[in-house]
């Protein structure tokens, strides 16, 4: 923790500013985001400027986080009530996940709108999504498509000209790579979500290759758990 300190005044004393803080004795055990991503551009979405995005779906951290955003994916068949539990519990914007693999087509399409009704800020379509599933989307719905890129391989031209408005790279150890390959493609005007990696200096890596925002995953509540009971047994 100190270290993430000294990180921290390191950035505002280069950035020349003081940043005064204000916490809470309850609420001090937080997921606070690592600082390095505030070097990231952000990405203004409905008004709100956003840096970063907390990848997970457990309420309990989505409620304790200092993350711009949520970006709420999961490796099951959308449910809304899900959609519906988060989007209640989330103090930040949320980006919905609504399928594209094993759940796509009109259910997709379906999902999105009533993600859009319970107040999302935007939609995420898998990997696997086809063309003509965001091009439905993009004609229903009037918030942003995000649509995740797993390697060079994907079609990302054509998931951008069907109606895409931004792109989540997620391109495991090559997605600096994927990131400066598109990024001098597109220019600086094409959004771009990422995932940053485990450590400062991949989530710099990527940031300089041309993201402007970075998807962070926080630990699980059971690891977390286990640090408290550390403490309490000392």
């Amino acid at each position: 923790m100190d270290k993430d300190k000294d990180k921290e005044k390191d950035l505002d004393m280069e950035r020349g500013k003081y940043i005064p803080e204000i916490k809470s004795h309850l609420r001090s055990r937080i997921i606070e985001v690592p600082q390095v991503i505030y070097r990231a551009s952000g990405i203004k979405i409905l008004g709100t400027r956003i840096k970063s995005l907390l990848f997970s779906t457990d309420v309990a951290i989505i409620k304790n986080t200092n993350a711009h955003s949520i970006i709420a994916v999961y490796p099951f068949t959308p449910q809304l009530s899900i959609t519906q539990a988060i989007l209640e519990v989330a103090p930040v914007p949320v980006f919905v996940g609504v399928g594209g693999g094993l759940t796509t087509g009109k259910r997709s399409v379906s999902i999105a709108l009533q993600a859009e009704l319970m107040g999302a800020y935007g939609v995420v379509v898998n990997a696997p999504t086809s063309n003509e599933v965001i091009r439905e989307i993009y004609e229903t719905i009037d918030i942003p498509i995000i649509a995740t890129i797993a390697s060079e391989k994907d079609d990302y031209r054509g998931k951008l000209e069907a109606g895409a408005r931004i792109l989540n790279i997620s391109g495991g150890p090559k997605t600096p790579e994927l990131v400066r390959k598109i990024r001098e493609e597109y220019g600086k005007e094409l959004p771009i979500i990422a995932t940053g990696g485990p450590t400062d200096e991949s989530i710099l890596k990527t940031i300089e290759a041309g993201a402007n925002a970075i998807t962070y995953t926080p630990p699980c509540t059971a690891d977390i758990f286990a640090e408290v009971m550390d403490r309490y047994r000392k």
